[in-house]
């Protein structure tokens, strides 16, 4: 039997998305997380990170570029995200009180006015800044 990689860029938006959490479970074994898939988004969580302390479980949502959503706040979810082969995970409310402190993103900007959300398809360099306390 031989093995071909696949190409990210062939595979369409559900075979991404197992991809991706395939990646991170990978990369959160390293940190002693188990990740378990969930099929339902259940309370906007794609998975769940849980530790082998058997107290830490993080709510993540996957996505495809840093974004920030009115409807994960307060939600206690963290947000993963590959940025070409560098993986990041971050409290997503943590980013918000970021960019709310750095006048980066109001209620008046748009994106988040309009649809309550809003994400950076290129990462800014406050971002970068933010992003390097959650590299995994």
């Amino acid at each position: 039997m031989t093995f071909a990689k696949i190409a990210y860029r062939q595979l369409n938006a559900p075979q991404k998305e197992i991809y991706n959490f395939q990646k991170f479970a990978a990369r959160l074994a390293d940190y002693g997380y188990n990740c378990i898939r969930l099929s339902d988004d259940w309370q906007g969580a794609d998975f769940l990170a849980c530790h082998l302390d058997g107290v830490t479980v993080l709510r993540v949502q996957l996505k495809a570029r840093m974004v920030l959503d009115r409807k994960y706040v307060g939600k206690g979810l963290h947000i993963a995200f590959r940025w070409g082969e560098e993986f990041f995970l971050y409290p997503h409310d943590d980013l918000l009180a970021t960019v709310t402190a750095l006048g980066v993103m109001d209620e008046e900007k748009s994106g988040w006015k309009d649809r309550g959300s809003r994400s950076w398809p290129v990462l800014p360099r406050w971002a970068v800044e933010f992003l390097r306390d959650h590299k995994v």
